[in-house]
This record gives C-alpha cells, sequence and structure tokens, in this order.
C-alpha cells in the first residue's frame, strides 16, 4: 500500500479540505472529518495509510 501525506487546508462543517504535501498539487481532497482524527485544525499534518489517517 502506498502511503500519502497531507495537511489540512481548510474545514468547512463536517468536511475537511486536505492538501497533498509529498507531491506538488494544488487539488484539494474533500473528506468527511469522521474519518480523520479528533482534534485536527487547520494546518495539522496527515499520513495516509492502510485506509487510515493519522496525526504526525
Amino acid at each position: 500500500m502506498e502511503t500519502f501525506y497531507y495537511v489540512v487546508d481548510s474545514i468547512d462543517g463536517d468536511y475537511a479540505n486536505l492538501k497533498r504535501t509529498d507531491i506538488e498539487s494544488d487539488e484539494l481532497k474533500l473528506v468527511a472529518r469522521a474519518l480523520l482524527p479528533e482534534g485536527i485544525a487547520v494546518g495539522t499534518k496527515l499520513k495516509y495509510e492502510l485506509f487510515q489517517y493519522t496525526i504526525v
């Protein structure tokens, strides 16, 4: 499985916009906050691996 790194770009209600940090990309990924760890905020760095997000 691949590992991806993101930073929380913005939070809008029950969703968060994540931006990839391991590659050059301007695209944002919209993810339900229920799938993300508790306590995230704008600027939180995340790792996505094995279908799970963790704070790094």
